[in-house]
């Protein structure tokens, strides 16, 4: 696993070289409170969000560029999002830079150069936690739902409930109780209304993971216009962001389809299981 993670800073550094970058857009007031934007190369391109994972408390943007370097040139934007850790910022307050952030890109897609109207939200592990979490009603301006302003999202190997990680380890520098657990587990309180959404994981994740993937699949379902299953049976729970940008892989085709670029359509590789839901391929 650290090689990995040491993989995402090698690879996002390399990116930062390799594509024109506005680095540390200010979206808060607080330092921490920062973006990555890579423009794309011709107008009216659909935008990624990416939210990087590290269970709130490790990671930044510096190491979640990577997945630029193969989307840019496919025609899309990239905005990598810094956020707070704990044990420093509490998980509300990690909640709301996120959906600040959010709500900064949605008021500058003209300024940026990037279509307002196909902004999808991607997220891994802690980061697919948040950016379900952002796709929750509420927190908008003037009654606006996020299912209004946010085009899609992709969810990689996300945690949706809190409660099985309020009893573990990780909710140390977390601090959750039962009651945070309950108030901060998007699956709790999903709307009505979600935009069209990939939920993928590895097959190697571990019972839970696969459990509270199957969980929001069925959850998403009747509240999306489409919600695309995908198990990646060659990845893990780490490494299968590495097919977030690769238009060769079933998860790099979903992401096309889903931000509206050309790419083959997802189909079974070799071993991976692919399940669609609610017309998939018609939207």
């Amino acid at each position: 696993m650290p090689a990995i993670l040491a993989e995402y800073t090698t690879r996002s550094a390399l990116t930062r070289t390799e594509l024109p970058v506005h680095a540390g857009i200010r979206y808060g007031a607080l330092p921490c409170e920062s973006l990555d934007f890579f423009p794309a190369r011709g107008p009216r391109a659909p935008l990624l969000v990416f939210v990087h994972g590290g269970y709130w408390q490790e990671l930044g943007k510096d190491d979640s560029s990577f997945p630029a370097r193969r989307l840019v040139p496919a025609g899309a934007a990239f905005a990598a999002i810094g956020y707070g850790l704990a044990p420093r910022y509490q998980l509300d307050e990690i909640v709301d830079q996120v959906r600040r952030a959010v709500r900064w890109l949605v008021e500058h897609a003209q300024d940026l150069g990037f279509d307002g109207e196909r902004i999808v939200l991607a997220g891994s592990s802690a980061g697919a936690h948040l950016a379900l979490m952002a796709l929750l009603d509420g927190w908008m301006p003037g009654g606006t739902q996020p299912a209004d302003v946010i085009a899609g999202a992709v969810l990689l190997s996300g945690v949706y409930d809190l409660e099985p990680l309020r009893l573990t380890y990780v909710n140390e520098p977390l601090g959750l109780d039962s009651e945070a657990a309950a108030r901060l587990s998007p699956i709790r309180h999903l709307p009505d209304r979600l935009p069209p959404l990939v939920v993928a994981r590895g097959g190697a994740e571990t019972a839970e993971f696969a459990r509270q993937h199957r969980a929001l699949v069925e959850a998403a379902t009747p509240r999306s216009a489409a919600v695309h299953d995908l198990v990646i049976t060659h990845r893990n729970h780490f490494d299968i962001t590495f097919d977030l940008d690769d238009p060769a892989s079933d998860l790099g085709a979903a992401v096309l389809h889903r931000l509206g670029l050309p790419g083959r359509a997802s189909r079974r590789a070799a071993g991976d299981s692919v399940r669609s839901h609610r017309d998939i391929g018609s939207t």
